[in-house]
């Protein structure tokens, strides 16, 4: 019910920001923004270990933007191998997250509007599928599900419930199970050093 009710407010509200590619410029605002949204316990999740010391995928970090340039939504898709497929080979995936929308912003479509934008700009780069851990009613809407999960784990504590997959490509997961493991590019040692100053 409440993905409903959110889904008619956001239809219902103006439409007064953008999604766009995320730029050097916005990753102070990016990262007070979620410090905001999710707390100072967000470094310390599963997701984070696949993520840290690496990019995101290429063309797969996007903002939104309200009225004034202001950074009010983020998402960033991550490089992963999702196990590996039933003929041994590693199969190549995406991880979702964070998602967070400035809580000033909640209810007006942010969330759905960047998660749309990340999935068609996920399908037109040719990847296969996308993983992330985050509240099952809120995502299947996207067409995310645990089943397509079902044989994968995360490097660390996670809610098996939690963990959902989308396939972009039909079929893409079938077979596939094992532990996640990072495969991006990596960032620099000099980004790196920055990151922890």
């Amino acid at each position: 019910m409440a993905a409903v009710l959110d889904s008619v407010r956001a239809f219902l509200a103006p439409k007064s920001f953008i999604i766009a590619t995320e730029t050097p410029a916005d990753v102070v605002a990016r990262e007070n923004l979620l410090d905001r949204a999710m707390g100072p316990g967000r470094r310390k999740k599963s997701s984070e270990k696949l993520r840290r010391g690496r990019l995101p995928a290429e063309g797969l970090a996007l903002v939104a933007r309200d009225d004034h340039g202001h950074v009010i939504g983020t998402v960033r898709l991550w490089n992963v191998e999702a196990g590996v497929g039933a003929d041994g080979a590693a199969v190549d995936a995406l991880l979702l997250g964070p998602l967070a929308v400035d809580p000033a912003q909640e209810g007006k479509g942010v969330g759905g509007a960047l998660m749309r934008a990340a999935i068609a700009e996920a399908t037109a780069r040719g990847h296969g599928a996308i993983l992330l851990v985050g509240d099952a009613p809120y995502y299947e809407r996207f067409g995310f599900f645990a089943s397509k999960a079902q044989h994968l784990v995360m490097p660390g504590p996670f809610a098996r419930e939690r963990f959902l997959g989308l396939e972009l490509k039909p079929d893409w997961l079938d077979g596939a199970a094992g532990m996640l493991t990072a495969s991006g590019r990596k960032l620099s040692r000099a980004m790196e050093q920055r990151r922890a100053a």
